[in-house]
């Protein structure tokens, strides 16, 4: 029994130990930003809100977020969670002592009839009440068509709504709403469309789904050629996927290679592609896990990760 006692407090400090490592190399992995054209730096590690809903479970996500060192907050019009999130950073940001200034906020116009197109500076007018916040640090497009649900039942010329979508969204920059914009599930001939007509304001940033199982390399050279970041969502492998991903041997191999969690070996995959991410978790210790990524995964290690995608 007494053995048992003395295990189990001892595997009580071998966590804490391991948590308080973790934070000392998370100060380092959270200075990491990118410059936008803007001039603007961007976090390479956000928080991802996708799915977190109601006013208590924002707040304390985000509570738990910001003490660990999160600076950046993904959330688009469709989460249905602006709203809570603009009240808890009101309330938070004083209590971590930060200003909105310290903060990088992006959000998202959905991709429906009502919200996008002409309707595009009306929808990141109403983002920034929602987020009572009189500006956001970056505004994408979310999809490039109409979800698919509404995009079934339409006649539309997609080419004509994104010009007019993106065309709204320049004018909100130069209006002092959005410091940055630009989209989300762009790929190559939806970027090169709108390179050819952006209104005199290219896209900062294209936010696709990214990870070992399903990346765009083409993507990626193309968007580091025209100085557009790219940053991931799923990059655990999404909702359906997260634990198949995380489970896969080649991921555990390297994680026990690297004294790491396969999550971090995930997230450290992308970010050393320069690829930025936003992993989601309501997890204070998973937080600071994805943040902690300040180690190097070999390039044959990464070329057996980068081989895990699937058709």
């Amino acid at each position: 029994m007494l053995r048992q006692i003395n295990s189990f407090i001892l595997s009580i400090l071998l966590i804490g130990l391991a948590i308080v490592r973790a934070e000392e190399n998370v100060s380092l992995t959270q200075k990491l930003t990118v410059t936008l054209p803007s001039g603007d730096r961007m976090p390479v590690i956000g928080y991802g809100t996708s799915r977190i809903r109601g006013d208590d479970k924002v707040k304390e996500a985000l509570d738990h977020a910001l003490s660990v060192g999160y600076r950046l907050f993904d959330t688009a019009e469709a989460y249905e969670n602006e709203e809570s999130i603009g009240k808890a950073l009101k309330e938070l940001l004083p209590k971590h002592n930060l200003t909105r200034k310290d903060i990088f906020i992006t959000s998202k116009v959905a991709s429906r009839p009502e919200s996008s197109g002409a309707n595009s500076y009306i929808s990141l007018s109403r983002s920034l009440r929602r987020l009572d916040t009189s500006y956001v640090d970056l505004y994408l497009i979310h999809s490039p068509e109409y979800w698919s649900s509404v995009a079934a039942n339409s006649n539309v010329n997609f080419s004509e709504i994104r010009d007019l979508t993106w065309k709204q969204l320049v004018k909100g920059q130069k209006d002092g709403l959005a410091r940055n914009i630009g989209v989300s599930n762009y790929n190559i001939d939806h970027l090169k469309e709108l390179l050819s007509n952006d209104y005199g304001v290219k896209p900062a940033v294209n936010q696709v789904h990214w990870n070992p199982e399903y990346h765009q390399d083409d993507l990626l050279e193309f968007c580091k050629s025209n100085n557009i970041a790219l940053q991931a969502y799923f990059s655990l492998g999404g909702d359906k996927h997260k634990i198949a991903l995380l489970d896969n041997q080649e991921v555990k191999k390297v994680a026990d290679k690297l004294g790491k969690t396969p999550g971090q070996v995930v997230l450290r995959w992308a970010v050393q592609q320069n690829v930025l991410i936003i992993p989601k978790s309501l997890s204070r210790i998973h937080m600071i896990q994805n943040l902690d990524l300040n180690f190097q995964i070999s390039e044959d290690d990464m070329k057996i990760l980068s081989n895990l995608q699937k058709s």
